[in-house]
């Protein structure tokens, strides 16, 4: 599995006020029909008329571009704190407006103005926490450290104020008498949850508490987040010569020595951490001192002490996650946060994980014992280290499956990956089609505009394409919206995906290679979600679903990067347009399923040490309080898990796992999603082939009973109405060829621990 960012780090709008999921996704769906709720009319609401301040500036109205989108020409950074601001004393008045109702509470002067709250704070928050994550500058982080905390403090306003609470347990109770579409339910009951979840029924103390948590959470997770991305940018690897670049393309070290210059080293040359410990240049180096060096800049990025350690930092989250877990009378973190999720506890999870082990390690072995007969081999005098394994193992698919990724890349051009590549593919299976504009503004000369229009030709919605690596935007890539799909307000999606693809040179045609094409396929699967969005509320809408879901869509969509109608459509070799042999796109399936020692294993790893952090008690927490501490907890954790650690670390670090510390809640015991949806995903693919592939009929299948249904139902039942039955773990065992398992090769018990920091060191 290619992991990705989590995947949409969307800024949400719940149920009860604008809460940050940031790291970041119409048809025959049920109709709802009038905007307003018919329990509505006959409410005795007409003499009450609370008076709402009025906001200022560009983001006190909706945009007057089409489909509602941002207006990059009239913001300015100075537009920003103004009108979150006012943004947030728009929406306490409007909540307070709620509460001093005169009127009994129901669904409809309750509920939905409540969901109909916080318009002026949504309209900011969604752009200003897309350039962050984006194109950021110092102005824009210096705001963010300013304003979390405040939309922290903002939203424990609401969602634990006692008064408002009354008013919607009092419509929640009365629910059985109630008479509400199946939507309606489900934003009640959501609403309740989610401000139980939030402290609702906590003593006065215990919510105090709470909101001093929030606060330093929130202050806490936006450092790290920018220590992480500092870390990221200032251990580039520099290096003297070419020459210890052996291996790299032209173009590629063309690309070094331009960054080099850039970072103030002429003459040199320099390549840029990812946001992941193996980097993906790694395979191509052929100087292994070059290698080893970029590999432990890498997974020592932030743990070398001074100004960008984050051991305190996520030692501290930690510790703070753990005592407000406590204050629910749950025991760990993990147990608090996976209330909502499909698999609902940690058990679960971690069960689920753990099943996969044993055939794991022993592949992880069996690799490992290859790798090193083929060094052995060579001649050489080594034994595999980090930096060493997956060039070897590129060096066996080469040999054992007669392919050589380098071989591939001249078929992959980016601009017929998403056109003739994702576009055809959403063209056949839901009718689609795109059209390519110049007219809007965008936030960086490199975002792509695209008008997406539906089946019937009508007009779906917007997307941006905003492809390119650069310094100021974090690792990863993700989707997420400017405007949400609602019925109530009658919206329809502005979305965007967010890649990190090195740049060609100027003039030189842009290639992507496998990895970038995958991705590529993969966020617009979560465009494709928020797209086919047909919900009445913004919190229930697209890609508004639990951590455990919302990856599952993407997923499957990456089934068609390799289908072979899809592919010979848009891999053409740049230079003679020939399309790209289906041999080869044999080969690369088959040689897929070698390297699941590394490809799989750094994931489950991660995921696990993910759960480790957040399965502590307040105690255990509070006795990781040293950067020595951190470190041993981590080699402990990793240890636990028996498997080959020393060979293949996890795929983040805890010092710099973004998806876990890097917002208040994010995916914290949550990265196991992942591999949860992976089931989901290759249980689906295997519903597509054996129904008939890329068909409309296919499509419209999945539409119906996924992609447009939002967060409106149960997860088991939604993929029941698609495949016709409770999702099959084989499928996705299988594919990673661990369905048998296979014998265990002779390999030392593993210790946890990870290479030695300094270069050289075995």
């Amino acid at each position: 599995m290619k992991v990705r960012n989590p995947a949409i780090s969307r800024l949400k709008l719940s149920a009860a006020a604008p809460a940050l999921a940031a790291t970041l996704l119409a048809g025959c769906a049920t109709t709802y029909g009038d905007d307003m709720d018919p329990i509505a009319a006959a409410e005795a609401t007409a003499d009450y008329s609370p008076e709402i301040p009025e906001g200022t500036g560009y983001f006190a109205s909706d945009s007057t571009l089409p489909f509602l989108a941002p207006d990059f020409t009239k913001i300015s950074e100075d537009d920003y704190v103004p009108a979150f601001e006012q943004g947030m004393a728009i929406q306490k008045a409007e909540v307070q407006a709620i509460i001093d109702n005169p009127a009994p509470p129901t669904f409809a002067n309750t509920i939905v103005e409540l969901e109909k709250s916080g318009r002026m704070l949504g309209r900011v928050s969604r752009v200003f926490f897309a350039l962050t994550g984006s194109n950021t500058t110092d102005r824009l982080d210096e705001i963010q450290s300013e304003i979390s905390p405040k939309l922290s403090a903002h939203s424990d306003s609401i969602t634990l104020n006692p008064e408002l609470f009354a008013r919607v347990k009092a419509v929640y109770d009365n629910r059985a008498a109630m008479s509400m579409t199946r939507e309606d339910a489900k934003l009640l009951e959501e609403t309740y949850d989610s401000m139980v979840h939030a402290g609702a029924l906590l003593t006065e103390t215990q919510r105090e508490q709470v909101k001093a948590i929030n606060s330093e959470l929130s202050t806490l997770t936006t450092e790290f987040s920018q220590t992480v991305r500092e870390a990221t940018v200032d251990n580039a690897l520099i290096v003297d010569t070419a020459e210890e670049l052996a291996g790299l393309s032209d173009s590629e070290i063309e690309a070094a020595a331009k960054l080099a210059a850039e970072k103030g080293h002429e003459g040199k040359y320099a390549i840029a951490l990812q946001n992941t410990t193996r980097h993906p240049l790694n395979p191509a180096l052929t100087n292994r001192d070059t290698r080893e060096k970029l590999f432990k800049l890498s997974a020592y990025r932030a743990d070398q002490g001074g100004e960008n350690d984050t051991r305190l930092m996520l030692a501290k989250i930690a510790k703070l996650r753990a005592d407000k877990a406590a204050l629910f009378g749950e025991e760990s973190w993990a147990s608090y946060a996976m209330y909502d999720r499909m698999a609902k506890n940690p058990a679960t999870a971690i069960g689920f994980m753990e099943q996969m082990v044993p055939a794991l390690a022993a592949t992880q072995r069996r690799e490992a014992a290859e790798i090193n007969a083929m060094i052995a081999a060579e001649g050489k005098n080594f034994s595999v280290q980090p930096w060493d394994w997956n060039v070897y193992a590129e060096k066996i698919k080469a040999e054992r499956f007669a392919f050589d990724e380098s071989l591939v890349k001249p078929y992959f051009q980016l601009e017929k990956v998403l056109e003739d590549g994702v576009f055809y593919m959403a063209n056949k299976l839901y009718g689609l089609n795109f059209e390519r504009r110049t007219d809007l503004p965008t936030y960086h000369p490199d975002v792509w505009t695209y008008t997406v229009f539906d089946r019937d030709g009508s007009e779906l919605g917007l997307f941006y394409f905003d492809p390119f690596q650069r310094p100021s935007k974090r690792g990863g890539a993700w989707m997420s919206n400017f405007v949400d799909q609602s019925h109530l307000w009658g919206t329809k999606p502005v979305i965007y995906n967010v890649l990190n693809i090195p740049k060609a040179p100027e003039g030189e045609v842009q290639l992507v290679d496998f990895d970038n094409v995958e991705t590529t396929f993969h966020e617009f699967g979560h465009a494709l979600h928020g797209f086919f969005a047909n919900q009445k509320y913004e919190s229930l809408s697209g890609t508004a679903t639990a951590r455990d879901f919302v990856e599952y869509p993407s997923q499957v969509h990456e089934m068609w990067a390799t289908y072979p109608e899809v592919l010979q459509n848009y891999a053409k070799h740049y230079e003679t347009g020939e399309t790209l042999p289906m041999e080869m796109v044999e080969k690369i399936q088959a040689a897929a399923k070698f390297n699941q020692g590394y490809d799989f294993g750094e994931v489950v790893e991660a995921a696990l040490l993910d759960m480790k952090w957040h399965a502590l008690t307040p105690a255990e927490a509070a006795a990781i309080d040293t950067p020595e501490k951190v470190d041993a907890f981590e080699r402990k954790s990793l240890k636990e898990l028996g498997l080959e650690i020393d060979l293949v670390p996890p795929r983040y670090r805890s010092s710099y796992f973004n998806h876990i510390f890097s917002s208040p809640a994010g995916y914290s015991a949550g990265y196991y999603s992942y591999l949860w949806t992976e089931m989901l995903d290759k249980d689906s693919r295997q519903w597509f082939l054996d129904n008939g592939g890329l068909t409309r009929a296919n499509g419209d299948h999945y539409r119906k009973t996924v992609l447009s249904q939002g967060g409106t139902m149960d997860y088991f039942q939604m993929f029941q109405n698609f495949a016709g039955r409770e999702p099959d773990v084989k499928p996705m065992l299988a594919s990673r060829g661990l369905l048998e398992g296979e014998a265990q090769a002779d390999s030392s018990k593993p210790d946890g621990a990870l290479p030695p920091r300094t270069v050289g060191g075995e």
